[in-house]
């Protein structure tokens, strides 16, 4: 979305994904989103986490790129390309801040991993910089700088509190003034959508993930409304979307949080770390950053659930999984939603057709006490007969022809029928 619309095409989808998400609770739709397969869940967010895994490979390598293509294919092609730039010092950074991970994630149960191994990573890297010839490790305060008015440019991250702003007068695509018009906006709804299924789909699974560790039961379309509202209130202070994080939700119930008292408290430490601490974060290193997010993308890719789906699943589940994977790789999240929610959709249409049987009897039929008189059928139909059965189920009836003087219909079995089914009768 930045690539295409800038900053401001960002947070204006933000809104638009929050207004998406509120008009879902609202309807109570919740419970609909648990109806999404679980094969299009698993690939969606597996193919996020390689996109997300992907990115940092550049920071990771010490790569220097002149511009960061948007698809994968591209992106990669862009790495050969720069491998030239690739730098010893910061994958050794990465390497042992990602081997820190591990091994911090099976020994601490209370204290998140990140929070240890990242002020160790961070020194160290910077005695290297400073005593070995040589060594140059990009940080945070290195990369990025901000504007502290008057045309002043500081490094690092602003030791500032979230600013009012209005989303609109960010900046657009290349850093060029943004346009809104109803054009635009038009065609931030599609990018708006995939913010919402996504804000949507990850939020419950957080959701359904800390009831099953904690024992409560959350409010699905509490969670859409709460979660909309946010992500329309953000942008106005430079907020990009947000959902609620399998990762952080885990590490926060296994310290014992049980109220969402640990989801505020958890805003404010982020909060006071930029007020208090935005200097010293300036050090942490890029490689170290993105060594944390190659660990955030494995939990996030569900690989044991990935390869059982492929391993055990029907054809048909592996096919879906492997298709929405794809398209959020090499093509893009919204089309991978969009298609892998119709595909599913399809699958459980032929499937319910299968499980409606429709049967004609001819001279014996059962719940009939003796043979049937020559010209009597018994048409016996069994299962949901919808718009995905109704055609189906009737076929059979045109075998009839002209044989048939009275045709019975025994429909007990039937316990739904909608319009098409009503029509086809």
């Amino acid at each position: 979305i930045v690539a295409k619309f800038g900053l401001a095409g960002l947070l204006l989808s933000g809104i638009l994904g929050g207004l998406v998400l509120v008009a879902m609770g609202l309807m109570r739709l919740g419970r609909l989103v648990e109806f999404i397969p679980h094969p299009v869940t698993t690939g969606f967010t597996s193919g996020i986490a390689t996109v997300i895994a992907t990115i940092q490979l550049k920071d990771l390598f010490g790569l220097e790129l002149a511009s960061a293509p948007q698809h994968l294919y591209d992106r990669l092609r862009a790495y050969a390309r720069a491998s030239s730039t690739f730098d010893p010092w910061e994958l050794a950074v990465g390497v042992f801040t990602l081997g820190l991970l591990v091994v911090l994630r099976r020994k601490l149960k209370r204290v998140p991993a990140p929070l240890v191994a990242l002020p160790v990573v961070a020194p160290i890297a910077a005695l290297l910089a400073r005593f070995v010839p040589g060594v140059d490790i990009t940080t945070i305060a290195s990369r990025f700088q901000y504007d502290a008015g008057g045309g002043q440019l500081l490094p690092g991250i602003p030791q500032l509190p979230p600013l009012p702003l209005l989303p609109w007068e960010q900046a657009g695509p290349g850093g060029q003034p943004f346009v809104l018009t109803f054009e635009t906006v038009r065609e931030l709804v599609p990018s708006a959508f995939a913010v919402a299924m996504l804000g949507a789909i990850e939020s419950l699974l957080s959701a359904v993930v800390a009831d099953g560790m904690a024992g409560t039961r959350h409010d699905p379309d509490a969670e859409l409304i709460g979660q909309g509202i946010g992500n329309v209130v953000a942008p106005f202070f430079g907020g990009i979307p947000s959902t609620g994080a399998i990762a952080r939700t885990t590490t926060n119930v296994r310290s014992g949080a049980r109220s969402p008292i640990a989801a505020i408290v958890h805003a404010l430490t982020v909060l006071l770390a930029v007020l208090v601490l935005a200097p010293a974060l300036g050090h942490l290193p890029m490689a170290a950053l993105a060594a944390l997010l190659l660990m955030v993308a494995w939990n996030m890719a569900e690989v044991k659930n990935f390869t059982t789906i492929i391993r055990v699943a029907p054809r048909a589940d592996m096919l879906v999984l492997l298709l929405c994977y794809g398209l959020t790789v090499f093509v893009d999240m919204v089309v991978a939603v969009s298609v892998g929610i119709m595909l599913a959709a399809l699958l459980f249409m032929r499937r319910m057709a299968e499980v409606t049987r429709a049967r004609l009897h001819e001279g014996q039929a059962t719940g009939v006490d003796g043979p049937l008189p020559p010209g009597v059928f018994v048409y016996e139909i069994a299962g949901p007969l919808f718009f995905g059965a109704a055609q189906r189920a009737m076929e059979t009836l045109g075998t009839v022809g002209t044989l048939a003087k009275v045709v019975i219909l025994r429909m007990e079995q039937v316990p739904v029928m909608d319009a098409t089914g009503l029509v086809a009768l």
